[in-house]
């Protein structure tokens, strides 16, 4: 791509500390089998070198700009704000290209492969919504993009599947284990086993082995600066109160995050109470990184349950864990007939229909205003990670008392 003038500031700064273990206190690391190290040092040593070119942040500013639609607006949620008495904005990565925060970190990705020499983007996905941005930043860039999907995710995703493949992209079934977003991440994994010298392992959240906890926070993390820019000239006080995600693998909270953990904000990450590695999971190895998992008496990994597919995944971030650890961050669990109210609450006063993942923050938001737990008076950011569209058939399944619309 030809160097063009920048149209946004660069997003964020160097990373600060691509530690060559990748630790964020006990967490993180780079637990995978021997023949993917060079694999994953060869990202490393790309990612380092891209991140302190200017050339290559002016072409990833450019392409967010005119192809994602950055920046997203910080909307007012007017109607909610005076039904709930506090002021709730709403950080809007649903109005974003391909409809959620994924098209941030897959541009940079995809932008990374290529400087790489690689042809091919590899990645899982869950809701689809990282598929989606895959295939799409693919077909931009002209490279070739395979997505492994759990079967249970491909029938409740079926528009993604479908969006998906109209793009170009291959679409892998995973018929293995609980055939979700685990088990897809799994095959992703090994696939790039055998074709690491032709094809980038482009992940979609800040999990697996090092160095991508700290690469696809860095590349999300325009959420957290736009958000924290755009605060300063909304609100008097600059900095909201409070500053809520959901969290799943935790891609967009470690992005909103980072624009406000020098701040006093109050930062709070909503897990879904079926997937909640942070409340319910205890310290372990998965997907070639230490953090909190679900597990049972003997170590197995467990299976997470959510009406969201995005955040159904038995992990979390290395650098959650250790945000949970030293308490800056408070992790808390909604409940899927919560999250189902607030998708419907926020389009009937809002007029936007939210992801089922971001609705999880949403009904947080709405519980802890009615029990006091969010003062009246005070300021709230949410970020809306994603938008609907992909959700309606699971909102009329529960609508017409179906019995299992996970």
């Amino acid at each position: 791509m030809a160097t063009v003038p920048a149209l946004l500031t660069p997003t964020g700064s160097a990373p600060a500390a691509l530690a060559t273990d990748g630790r964020f206190g006990d967490y993180g690391g780079r637990f995978v089998p021997e023949a993917l190290v060079p694999a994953c040092e060869e990202v490393e040593r790309a990612f380092t070198d891209a991140w302190a070119d200017p050339r290559f942040r002016r072409d990833l500013d450019r392409l967010l700009a005119v192809h994602a639609g950055r920046p997203t607006a910080l909307t007012p949620a007017w109607r909610l704000s005076a039904e709930l008495g506090v002021t709730v904005l709403l950080k809007r990565e649903d109005l974003a290209h391909t409809g959620s925060h994924k098209i941030n970190n897959v541009l940079g990705q995809a932008l990374l492969a290529r400087r790489m020499g690689r042809g091919r983007l590899l990645a899982e996905t869950g809701a689809g919504q990282h598929g989606v941005a895959t295939a799409t930043a693919a077909a931009l860039l002209g490279l070739r993009a395979t997505v492994y999907m759990g079967e249970r995710d491909i029938e409740r995703q079926a528009l993604n599947v479908y969006r998906m493949e109209v793009l170009g992209a291959e679409v892998v079934p995973v018929r293995t284990g609980s055939r979700t977003l685990k088990d897809a991440t799994s095959e992703a994994l090994r696939a790039w086993v055998s074709c690491a010298d032709e094809a980038h392992y482009c992940l979609g959240s800040v999990m697996g082995p090092h160095p991508y906890p700290t690469m696809v926070r860095e590349f999300q993390r325009v959420i957290g600066d736009e958000a924290r820019a755009q605060c300063a000239r909304e609100l008097p006080t600059a900095v909201p109160d409070h500053v809520v995600a959901c969290v799943g693998g935790g891609s967009n909270a470690a992005g909103t995050f980072a624009g406000f953990l020098g701040t006093g904000a109050r930062l709070v990450g909503v897990e879904a109470a079926g997937g909640a590695a942070i409340t319910h999971g205890r310290p372990g190895t998965l997907h070639g990184f230490r953090s909190y998992v679900l597990q049972d008496e003997h170590g197995q990994v467990g299976e997470a349950h959510s009406v969201a597919a995005g955040l159904d995944y038995p992990g979390v971030g290395p650098e959650h864990a250790h945000l949970a650890d030293t308490g800056r961050v408070h992790y808390t669990t909604v409940g899927d007939d919560e999250v189902l109210a607030a998708v419907h609450r926020l389009a009937r006063t809002e007029g936007i229909i939210c992801a089922l993942e971001s609705a999880h923050a949403v009904a947080w938001v709405l519980r802890a205003a009615t029990s006091g737990e969010l003062p009246r008076g005070c300021t709230v950011l949410v970020t809306l990670s994603g938008r609907g569209d992909k959700d309606i058939a699971t909102l009329m399944a529960a609508r017409d008392g179906a019995g299992d619309v996970r």
